[in-house]
């Protein structure tokens, strides 16, 4: 049996009084023996967590109580021992790094289809109104290489900052075309997808909770390969379980470019 619960969470909201919120999270996280990767920023909060149960829900109760992060929602897995090896509360400019601050998700989300949507539209191979449906990853090459949905646009970047580029690039291979970008968890393909709407891409969706949320409501449809995760489980499968021990690959990437 599986006794580590890990969450994966993220929320776009404008947020002040960053040492103080670093140090209140850190004291709350500490005293429940919870480790991970929390990264704040002005645009918001951004968190990979694991511990036991009782104290994951503790904790993501006590966070709740803020009314900024009262909608907060959590994504699910779980593994045979702890993934992370140290707790890590930072501040950073972004939440994820795109380098482009003009990019603001909490002023406005693009447009999301939720995982029992997109299923339907890539069973029938269109949209709605009869729109061919492309899926666009939005992760760095390495992630998708272990696994990706069937016939993704995959642009092999290196790094999520160099999205903006590719998009330009290849905006017009997009058009006439509904486009569902997809990340791990749902940030990347947020800022991902707000920016292709900017760029002129006309008909563009997020996958509202990214791969994890698909694994959780659709299982493997469409999808080849695993998904990559940033901690020691390196991979989860769609019933959400570890391919891997923990400690079995320890050069995996480090969470710099973590999301969730």
């Amino acid at each position: 049996m599986m006794k580590v619960l890990n969450v994966a969470a993220y929320k776009f909201v404008s947020l002040e009084g960053l040492p103080e919120r670093q140090a209140a999270l850190r004291e709350a996280l500490q005293s429940r023996n919870i480790k991970g990767t929390v990264l704040l920023a002005g645009e918001g909060i951004n968190l990979f967590l694991a511990a036991r149960a009782s104290d994951i829900h503790d904790f993501l109760a006590w966070l709740r109580l803020d009314p900024l992060f009262h909608e907060l929602e959590a994504k699910e897995s779980w593994s045979h021992a702890q993934p992370f090896r140290k707790l890590l509360v930072k501040i950073k400019p972004e939440i994820i790094r795109m380098d482009h601050p003009a990019i603001q998700p909490a002023a406005g989300r693009a447009p999301a289809v939720n995982a029992v949507t997109l299923r339907r539209w890539l069973d029938a191979g269109h949209d709605d109104e009869g729109r061919p449906v492309v899926t666009l990853d939005t992760r760095n090459d390495f992630e998708v290489d272990v696994g990706t949905f069937r016939d993704a646009i995959d642009w092999r970047i290196t790094k999520f900052t160099g999205f903006p580029q590719a998009l330009l690039q290849h905006r017009e291979e997009l058009q006439g075309k509904t486009v569902v970008s997809f990340c791990t968890g749902g940030i990347r393909c947020e800022k991902a997808a707000i920016f292709m709407r900017e760029a002129g891409v006309e008909h563009v969706f997020q996958l509202d909770g990214g791969i994890l949320k698909y694994f959780e409501e659709s299982g493997h449809a469409h999808f080849d390969g695993e998904c990559f995760v940033f901690d020691e489980r390196r991979a989860l499968d769609p019933a959400l379980k570890p391919r891997v021990n923990v400690g079995a690959l320890s050069d995996s990437p480090a969470p710099q470019d973590m999301e969730s």
